[in-house]
């Protein structure tokens, strides 16, 4: 049987995108968890901060850390300040994404390629620099963070399919890879999710999550802590023997194809 409360106790997770919204919430709930958090961002520097002093006020442990998982020097500097501020890294969730509503015609080569490479290269840099902790500490989790619209379809979103399908292939990959040192790898997939798209007057107004939440079977959109309460689980005991799954999060949306 697995204690729940404090089960991530002496973990050291690395969140990227963890500013706000679903990566700020699972950096919260890991720490409630027990785990010490590297707090990442590209560029919202203060919002980073203010999730690290929610998490030290509560008696957690947190480091914010700027940097574009795009570039490798960058992601290595983040493992390094992880493991000489905390000794080690244990658990890696790759949340960063960019997320707009365009058109294949509209679609310039930039925005595809910047989608593509957070996702994709973003957790190719991430595993690389996380992997040799995770070996010297005898096991580790690793998460991708996939989104529903990969496995069902949505217009202008060929882009953001095609990252997501590029991402939950390579965790699989690295779940085989990784398995002879006890690293797990997983992709959670997010399903039609009530959160802030700041800047993007591409995201779905609120009509139209609306009518979203009127087709899903639970009758209502996904709030951030839906998926920190998955990944929790996820990342530590009581999923020991899960990896190489994707699992959604979506209230049942898929029974309704």
């Amino acid at each position: 049987m697995v204690d729940m409360i404090n089960e991530l106790d002496g973990k050291v997770a690395i969140v990227t995108g963890s500013a706000r919204n679903i990566g700020r919430v699972t950096a919260e709930e890991l720490a409630r968890a027990g785990a010490a958090l590297v707090i990442n961002s590209v560029q919202a520097k203060e919002l980073c901060e203010e999730v690290v002093e929610g998490i030290l006020s509560s008696g957690g442990k947190a480091i914010p850390f700027m940097a574009d998982v795009r570039d490798p020097d960058a992601v290595n500097a983040m493992a390094a300040a992880a493991v000489k501020e905390f000794g080690g890294i244990d658990i890696l969730i790759h949340n960063a994404a960019v997320r707009n509503n365009t058109s294949f015609e509209d679609m310039d080569f930039e925005t595809f390629s910047t989608t593509v490479d957070i996702s994709i290269y973003g957790m190719f840099h991430l595993a690389k620099a996380v992997i040799p902790s995770m070996k010297e500490r005898d096991g580790g989790v690793i998460v991708g963070v996939g989104g529903m619209s990969s496995t069902r379809g949505t217009r202008t979103r060929s882009h953001t399919m095609a990252a997501k399908m590029g991402l939950n292939a390579l965790v699989r990959g690295l779940a085989l890879d990784l398995a002879p040192y006890n690293i797990r790898a997983n992709q959670v997939v997010v399903g039609t999710y009530d959160t802030v798209r700041e800047n993007n007057p591409s995201s779905a107004p609120r009509a139209a999550l609306n009518l979203s939440a009127n087709t899903i079977p639970l009758g209502r959109l996904g709030i951030p802590q839906d998926m920190a309460d998955l990944i929790r689980f996820v990342v530590g005991p009581g999923a020991a023997y899960i990896t190489g799954q994707t699992i959604h999060s979506n209230g049942g949306a898929f029974l309704n194809l």
